[in-house]
């Protein structure tokens, strides 16, 4: 893999732990600022839906300058909102400075995932995009707890500003190491738009809304869940949150592995295990030893569906992929404002703190179905093609196909 795909990782690293720290702080935040729970899950939901329309709208702002020079303005943007969030005087604030940041998120994955996958064989390009996506699942391992411990101990406020530092390390390495691409030449705006008539890549992005909404519906609230309901002390959620992380990062690899092989068994493995695990999780949230495994088990099967959903959407909006690629890391996080929103509605409700284990299980099995009828799509169309082709072939409809024309002596 070239060395480039490691300036993306610590882009990603940075990015990645801004994300879903958070989620690990819930408790501190909402304390300090004298708000609910509920209410503080909404910087989870804001920083979601600024990263589903930041996504399009930063793409199409930077389809006149290089790729390598809009990562480091979008590294810039997320600086900003870190600094903006570390230094929030009210909640209302902090929630700006999250937006801010989240602007950066989608078109950073969206031409990260396009830089990367041109910079191997066609072949490994799933690969090589997770191996992008491995800086964001290390953070889970490595950045998010420690920015939680570092929250719980010294304050929130250290951990955003700790986060904007890691951004300062993501913007030098992309300076240093993504080489200067040539932009597509003939592919313009309306190019990258058409994409989206394709049923496919809305498919696809369908998929992703509801598959990784189903990861996010059970760990935005894990902090609650975990101290109030499976047992565990305050200080317990940093090492749960290592626990989901390398649950990720063994699901980022194997699924960036095998949806170069067989990208749809995959899709059908991952989203069908995650729904069976999500909803057992209502179960397992009571036991301290089975809550720490189905966490790891969530991380890996969520992350599962990444590598395999991204190259899909590639694949699909082939020629004119940038803006395709940076609406569908919008969409997963559509997934995680929907879950988060969904999943603090049923806590509101009174159902408990489990109840956003079964709105996981519910989303995660409305993208497996989707993924099957996306495959018999195909296979429709590939059916329909194969009959064009060949002449006197009969179509479903049992008429002859249209035969090809005589050729002129």
């Amino acid at each position: 893999m070239p060395l480039a795909l490691l300036a993306l990782a610590i882009g990603a690293f940075g990015i990645g732990t801004t994300e879903f720290v958070i989620m690990g702080l819930l408790p501190e935040v909402a304390g300090d600022f004298g708000v609910s729970i509920p209410t503080a899950g909404l910087l989870v939901t804001g920083y979601a839906l600024g990263v589903m329309f930041g996504a399009p709208l930063m793409t199409v702002l930077g389809t006149k300058i290089s790729r390598k020079r809009m990562l480091m303005l979008l590294m810039g943007l997320f600086i900003a909102g870190n600094l903006l969030s570390a230094v929030a005087p009210s909640f209302t604030v902090m929630l700006i400075g999250r937006v801010v940041a989240s602007l950066a998120h989608g078109a950073f994955f969206g031409i990260g995932s396009v830089v990367a996958a041109d910079l191997v064989a066609p072949d490994k390009k799933a690969g090589a995009i997770a191996m992008m996506f491995t800086g964001l699942t290390v953070a889970n391992v490595v950045g998010v707890p420690l920015g939680t411990l570092v929250g719980q101990t010294l304050g929130w406020r250290v951990t955003f500003a700790l986060v904007a530092a890691l951004g300062v390390v993501g913007l030098a390495g992309i300076a240093r190491l993504v080489p200067e691409m040539p932009r597509a030449e003939g592919v313009s705006l309306r190019h990258e738009l058409a994409a989206f008539k394709n049923a496919q890549v809305l498919l696809a992005m369908a998929m992703t809304v509801l598959g990784f909404g189903g990861v996010f519906a059970a760990i935005t609230y894990i902090a609650p869940m975990m101290t109030h309901v499976a047992g565990f002390a305050d200080g317990s959620v940093t090492w749960l949150l290592v626990l989901f992380g390398l649950g990720m990062v063994g699901g980022n690899l194997v699924g960036g592995r095998y949806a170069d092989r067989a990208l749809m068994p995959m899709l059908y493995v991952s989203l069908g295990a995650l729904a069976v695990v999500l909803a057992l999780f209502t179960l397992t949230a009571h036991d301290k030893v089975l809550a720490a495994v189905t966490i790891v088990l969530i991380g890996a099967l969520g992350f599962a569906t990444v590598p395999p959903l991204q190259k899909r959407v590639l694949d699909q909006a082939h020629g004119a992929p940038t803006l395709a690629s940076a609406v569908n890391i919008g969409a997963f996080n559509l997934g995680n404002a929907l879950s988060a929103w969904l999943g603090g509605l049923v806590i509101a409700a009174g159902l408990g703190y489990t109840a956003p284990n079964w709105v996981g299980a519910a989303l995660a099995a409305g993208a497996l179905l989707l993924a099957l009828v996306s495959a018999a799509l195909e296979r429709r169309d590939n059916a329909r093609g194969d009959a064009d082709a060949v002449p006197g072939a009969v179509v479903a409809g049992g008429a002859p196909a249209e035969r090809y024309p005589a050729v002129q002596r």
